[in-house]
């Protein structure tokens, strides 16, 4: 079930990936000469009447799209080649197009998983429509960290931190990523208004599969929530607030990892990801798609950081372009992705031990 998940998730989410950039740059007249799902080598694969490559590599954890002018999969320039290439030739590099159309080409990917996500989104907010509850205190958990600051039943939160709760879904994200965290919460209570100061409680979760999260909580339940269908437009809206709140957690999370307020071992990377496929698939097509638009976002997140030989590098230097009117040199985008690819390499590292002392077959 892990190989199958991860397959199913992963392969589809790269190739509409480097379909964005693809589909993008054939709109801007550039010759594309490979598109890979993976890396290494070529298991199987077609040239199509355009000249490009289409190919299935041996290792499944990424793809891209070779264009005209590149001098390898990392889309470095070939200077030499440019040089050496004729006015059509250079018509069709991608290296020889305006600065916005190169800039567009490169963003279409990650764009392109964040469609994927918020299209998924909408279609269960269409179909199934929102949960609405209200936001006052209708019982505590056995430990709460509310009740003990002196909270009690029926009080309504209104703002934490500063920051407007209209229904009771606006306190999860004030609260999950920060256990231990000390907030201000003003609440109602008999039509009066009063603010508390609450330190989140801090409690390690295990779902059925044995996974385990640290997480927040208040230790507070709201009464019986309520469906609400929501229409087409409302659909969409709701489907990008969902996906924004999915990436300011993954902000949070990385900046609690870069000041120790989280482990790195709590970052995963393609085991995990197959072993978390593998469970959600498991559970049916709703759980294994609402992961899919997870994994999803979290692709264009990880391509959209400024690392060099990714997405977010190539728009880093296409600003650095625009700002000195002039590309960056040969040289010094040579050693910046030299650089950024020592960082992923490194970051994979990282994850895949993670991911190994984790795994069930070494006692995680």
């Amino acid at each position: 079930m892990w190989i199958v998940g991860f397959l199913l998730v992963l392969g589809p989410l790269v190739t509409l990936h480097e379909l964005g950039h693809y589909l993008v740059g054939r709109w801007f007249g550039v010759k594309a000469d490979a598109f890979s799902i993976g890396f290494g080598k070529e298991l199987t694969g077609w040239t199509d009447r355009r000249g490009t490559r289409w190919r299935i590599a041996a290792i499944p954890l990424g793809g891209y799209v070779q264009f005209q002018g590149d001098m390898n999969p990392a889309s470095i320039p070939d200077a030499e080649a440019i040089a050496q290439a004729s006015s059509e030739e250079r018509e069709h590099s991608f290296h020889c197009k305006p600065l916005w159309q190169r800039a567009l080409i490169v963003f279409a990917g990650p764009a392109t998983n964040i469609l994927i996500t918020v299209a998924i989104f909408a279609s269960f907010n269409l179909a199934y429509g929102k949960l609405e509850a209200n936001n006052s205190v209708a019982r505590f958990a056995e430990v709460s960290a509310a009740r003990d600051a002196g909270m009690k039943v029926g009080d309504r939160i209104i703002a934490i931190d500063g920051i407007e709760t209209t229904d009771f879904s606006d306190i999860g994200p004030q609260v999950l990523m920060y256990p231990g965290k000390t907030i201000q919460i003003r609440f109602e209570r008999d039509g009066k208004s009063q603010t508390l100061p609450v330190t989140i409680g801090e409690s390690m979760e295990t779902d059925q599969f044995g996974n385990q999260s640290r997480v927040g909580r208040l230790g507070v339940y709201s009464g019986e929530p309520t469906i609400v269908p929501v229409g087409a437009v409302e659909s969409v809206t709701l489907a990008f607030d969902q996906s924004w709140g999915l990436v300011k957690m993954m902000v949070t999370g990385i900046g609690q990892i870069l000041t120790g307020d989280r482990s790195v071992r709590e970052l995963g990377g393609p085991l995990k990801i197959a072993k978390y496929s593998g469970e959600q698939l498991s559970l049916g097509p709703e759980a294994f798609v609402s992961f899919a638009a997870l994994i999803s976002i979290n692709l264009a997140f990880i391509n959209l950081l400024p690392i060099p030989a990714l997405d977010g590098g190539h728009l880093a230097f296409y600003a650095a372009e625009a700002v000195r009117r002039k590309p960056v040199g040969p040289n010094s985008m040579e050693w910046a992705f030299r650089t950024g690819v020592a960082l992923v390499l490194m970051l994979m590292v990282v994850v895949t031990v993670n991911d190994l002392v984790s795994l069930p077959i070494f006692g995680g």
